[in-house]
């Protein structure tokens, strides 16, 4: 192997190592959100947003690091394509930190609240979401074509259940006047859920891209 391409597969790895370590980050930020909810733990809801300053700060410097990288090596083909997707990647993992703020401050709201009349399966849908990050960031790291479909296939029956959860919840609000606000803010945890999913399912379309060469839109997703 030329030097020039050893010291780029070199930094190709370090810059890897590098995004797994902010993937990490908001894979325990989503998992801490949703234990606070789990456990109405008004405190854990409360470091998830203390915790996010450090992921901004080092999603900056991974997005520095890309940019870097290309203009220094000039990659071209899938390693373009890889240091291309990271930088979208690397954006995806910070939106999922923004949201897991966004649950844990719906969580502590509610932990302050008295449950709603209602069964909502939001803790299996937490599970299943951030097992779905969980997995798009493995199908980055090991660049699994298999593990990335998983992920895609997975995000269908978190609609499915955001979709039934707001009919529900939209009649909780016609029918109990006092818990309009608690029926609110349940519909929004679970609209973050949503999206954490969708996020999840961005970043494995990416790692389709970086094996094949082909975009993948599997939905049109909302942004954070």
């Amino acid at each position: 192997m030329p030097a020039q391409a050893h010291h780029l597969a070199r930094e190709l790895e370090n810059l890897k190592k590098n995004l797994l370590h902010v993937g990490k980050l908001a894979l325990s930020e989503l998992s801490r959100a949703m234990e606070a909810y789990n456990t109405r733990d008004v405190e854990m809801a409360r470091s998830v947003a203390a915790s996010d300053k450090d992921l901004d700060a080092k999603e900056v410097r991974v997005e520095e690091e890309c940019l870097r990288i290309i203009a220094l090596h000039q990659p071209v083909a899938q390693d373009l394509r890889y240091l291309t997707s990271a930088l979208k990647i690397n954006q995806l993992i910070e939106n999922t930190g923004d949201t897991a703020v966004n649950i844990a401050k719906r969580a502590e709201f509610l932990a302050k609240r008295p449950p709603l009349p209602i069964e909502i399966d939001i803790t299996g849908t937490g599970a299943r979401v951030v097992e779905m990050f969980d997995r798009a960031l493995q199908s980055f790291v090991n660049l699994d074509e298999l593990a990335a479909h998983e992920v895609i296939d997975m995000d269908s029956a978190v609609d499915t259940v955001y979709r039934s959860a707001t009919q529900r919840l939209i009649g909780v609000m016609e029918q109990h006047s006092n818990q309009v606000e608690a029926a609110l803010q349940t519909m929004n945890l679970m609209r973050h859920l949503e999206r954490a999913a969708d996020r999840a399912t961005d970043i494995a379309e990416q790692v389709l891209y970086i094996l094949t060469g082909d975009i993948v839109r599997h939905s049109d997703h909302s942004s954070d």
